[in-house]
């Protein structure tokens, strides 16, 4: 069979994806509508996305900047959120964890795309402690602690028989034993907000965007919430 694709097919796919124009409706996101709090509102925000069935309503888009300055973005899993901030985990000797020690300051972007809503929260990203690494590994599915401790994240490798061969020795070492070792190299990381953006898409592109800010310098600033232009 065949893998070959009509050029003019093709182009006019590509044409109709780059030029189509959806209405986001009429939703509105007013300043009376949101808690004081963003972290309550976010809350608020993540169970309607999950009630109204966004698919992985926690998946965030994580933009870092490299040591020498180049920007980077890759899609991770929000694992926890409160007062503290927003968590993550991932392998700290990634291309991300790398990027987060040389410059520990980040962005989550949530785009809840079938609900027309989007969130971008920008803070300062510190390592967790090392008992919160524990207690969400312990949590992990089997297959995903072995992956994790097989794949040296973002490191080249050979071939995928190579990992493959990785993940048959570690499957082999812990038969029966369900006790995977947390590698040192992995654990979470916390994202202090100091903004916090609520963007609802509206009809004509008119959309509603609310922001709240706090000084990045104070522990225990109070937020303030203004409107952006769309």
């Amino acid at each position: 069979m065949s893998d070959a694709i009509d050029p003019d097919r093709l182009d006019r796919a590509v044409e109709h994806a780059l030029h189509r124009h959806t209405d986001y409706g009429a939703e509105e996101l007013d300043e009376s509508h949101v808690a004081s709090d963003p972290i309550v509102q976010f809350d608020r925000w993540l169970a309607e996305a999950d009630a109204r069935e966004v698919y992985e309503p926690n998946a965030m888009v994580l933009g870092t900047i490299d040591a020498d300055g180049t920007p980077s973005s890759r899609t991770v899993l929000l694992r926890g959120v409160d007062d503290r901030g927003f968590v993550f985990f991932t392998d700290r000797e990634s291309r991300k964890g790398r990027a987060l020690a040389a410059h520990p300051t980040a962005t989550l972007l949530f785009p809840w795309y079938p609900v027309h809503r989007q969130v971008i929260v920008t803070g300062a990203v510190a390592p967790a402690d090392d008992e919160e690494s524990d207690a969400y590994w312990a949590g992990r599915p089997y297959g995903s602690r072995i992956a994790a401790t097989a794949s040296r994240q973002s490191r080249p490798i050979a071939s995928r028989a190579e990992l493959e061969a990785r993940v048959a020795a570690l499957e082999e070492e812990y038969a029966g034993v369900d006790d995977v070792r947390r590698p040192e190299r992995w654990g979470g990381f916390r994202l202090r907000p100091w903004r916090i953006e609520f963007w609802q898409g509206r009809t004509s592109r008119l959309h509603d965007r609310l922001v709240f800010t706090r000084d990045p310098a104070a522990d225990a600033a109070g937020w303030e919430l203004e409107r952006l232009q769309p």
